[in-house]
């Protein structure tokens, strides 16, 4: 199912959404995230106008 959603405008149009509401708020940004790895979301990112501003690795220590 999700690739049949892709490339449809769906995310473009959730964006436009979002947008709207978070200027009507007085909002003046948006941030977002995706994995390193994860090619396809920074693109997709990218052609929504996203700007990439840093990486980085998280690290988890579990505590017995």
């Amino acid at each position: 199912m999700r690739q049949a959603c892709r490339g449809r405008g769906y995310g473009k149009a959730l964006m436009t959404m979002a947008e709207r509401w978070a200027r009507a708020q007085g909002y003046t940004e948006l941030a977002s995230d995706t994995e390193l790895d994860n090619t396809a979301g920074i693109l997709v990112h990218k052609k929504l106008g996203f700007v990439e501003t840093e990486r980085i690795v998280c690290f988890l220590k579990k505590l017995d």
